[in-house]
């Protein structure tokens, strides 16, 4: 399992699962009354929350550099991501696009990155 995580060899499998992962939220989210059907087992803020946060450990573990950069380009790269979510929710009339789930997605991809950077080892290989 720590191979999954820590190993060079997985590293670009996590940064395609986190597309692949992102990919699924633009999808579903799009799909009529999905959004209605998850926000029965959890709220909005949760279910952004879990899903950024499991986004941003892949790019961080994903990614080749130091910690420090790994953290910021996760942010960074989750900030993009959580803005055209949003943006893409505001085409449809059954979804609405809000700066309070943006800033969750934000909020949740800082407090992982910082999480990751103080406890996750240091990587000899970056």
């Amino acid at each position: 399992m720590t191979s999954l995580l820590l190993g060079s060899r997985y590293r670009p499998w996590r940064l395609r699962l986190a597309i692949i992962l992102y990919l699924l939220v633009l999808i579903l989210g799009s799909v009529p009354g999905a959004r209605l059907k998850l926000g029965e087992l959890a709220s909005g803020g949760v279910l952004h929350s879990l899903t950024y946060g499991v986004i941003t450990l892949l790019l961080f573990t994903g990614l080749k550099y130091a910690r420090l950069r790994n953290a910021a380009l996760a942010v960074l790269t989750v900030i993009f991501m959580g803005a055209l979510d949003e943006y893409v929710q505001s085409f449809f009339p059954y979804r609405s696009a809000t700066v309070h789930d943006w800033l969750v997605d934000i909020a949740a991809a800082a407090i992982t990155a910082a999480a990751l950077y103080k406890w996750w080892p240091q990587r000899t290989d970056a």
